[in-house]
């Protein structure tokens, strides 16, 4: 494709090489590397003027010094003369600290915002956003891409007993996508209420919903250190449920959450690639990982040829035919 170079981040080289592989191109010529105190440098080894670049770095790891890089990539190219330059973020960093919930809290998401429009972003694609109206904090267009197609399918293609399952909300703030999920699977719905004594600690559940000899499936957008899922998992298994799925879209995984899952009840958990998960997936056999890099090369295409981004994924999943992927919602 003309005009257009990508560059990787150092997140996630192996999900940028995928989507470089889909394209036909290669990655572009990047160094980056650290001063002795810690200071980040990065040095583009191409010329970017008057292209159309793309910049790939999910927000994990190390958070903090990859959205550092992330900014610095975005402003060497800019001011290199680049014609756009769009940042591909799979996993957007501080997502949920997208709202001022109590007094002199920061919304850092904004925050974040600012400094991406600032450094020189021209257009941002990231998926699944833990609170939708992170759109809103940009004056930059933005393409947030869902993962509920991928949820359907896998649903269909993996549990023989799908027509006889509950999907499940495990906090009342995803009550949305559970619930169109469950309309699409002609299906009931339920959701978790917790109460929590402070961050990535949940103090009390109730389950609003029927589970009862039934397969409940868990829809998320995000597992961090997995609390929630695995008290939400065993809520569900106690109210009569005869398996528990997850399917989430961004797999953190941090501190004990392995070993939280392997200890939980759950047939498996599902992840896509935003975040790397291979060295997870060895010490936990019921982790999965499926492929986001086909969406990110459908969506880039049409950002070149101006098309409808629902026609473009729905293009690209008919081509491919593969199972967790991600999609555009309307």
């Amino acid at each position: 494709m003309p005009n257009i170079k990508i560059f990787s981040g150092s997140s996630h080289q192996d999900l940028s090489q995928k989507i470089a592989d889909r394209l036909g191109l290669e990655l572009g010529k990047v160094v980056t590397k650290k001063f002795s105190n810690q200071e980040t440098c990065v040095e583009i080894g191409e010329s970017v003027r008057g292209e159309d670049v793309y910049i790939v770095q999910s927000g994990c790891g190390e958070i903090n010094d990859n959205l550092m890089e992330l900014l610095i990539m975005i402003n060497a190219c800019k001011i290199a003369s680049a014609s756009r330059v769009t940042a591909v973020i799979p996993c957007f960093p501080y997502a949920r600290q997208d709202k001022k919930d109590k007094s002199r809290a920061p919304i850092s998401a904004k925050l974040v915002a600012n400094m991406l429009s600032v450094a020189g972003a021209d257009h941002i694609i990231t998926m699944d956003l833990h609170a939708s109206q992170i759109q809103g904090f940009f004056d930059i267009p933005v393409d947030n891409l869902y993962a509920e197609p991928a949820v359907l399918k896998w649903i269909k293609e993996n549990i023989t007993e799908w027509k006889n399952c509950t999907i499940v909300s495990p906090d009342a703030g995803g009550a949305k996508r559970v619930t169109s999920i469950a309309d699409r699977l002609n299906v009931d719905f339920a959701l978790i209420h917790k109460e929590r004594k402070k961050a990535n600690e949940v103090d009390r559940m109730v389950l609003v919903g029927d589970v009862k000899d039934r397969v409940a499936i868990l829809v998320d957008d995000m597992a961090d250190t997995c609390g929630t899922i695995c008290h939400a998992a065993d809520k569900l298994l106690s109210a009569g449920a005869t398996k528990v799925y997850a399917i989430l879209t961004h797999g953190i995984f941090s501190g004990p959450a392995i070993s939280r899952i392997n200890n939980a009840c759950f047939e498996a958990v599902v992840v896509t690639n935003t975040i790397p998960q291979e060295d997870k997936m060895k010490h936990c056999p019921k982790i999965q990982s499926s492929g986001a890099a086909w969406v990110m090369e459908s969506t880039l295409k049409q950002s070149q040829s101006a098309q409808n981004n629902t026609s473009a994924v729905k293009d690209a999943g008919e081509y491919f035919g593969i199972s967790p992927i991600l999609h555009m919602r309307e």
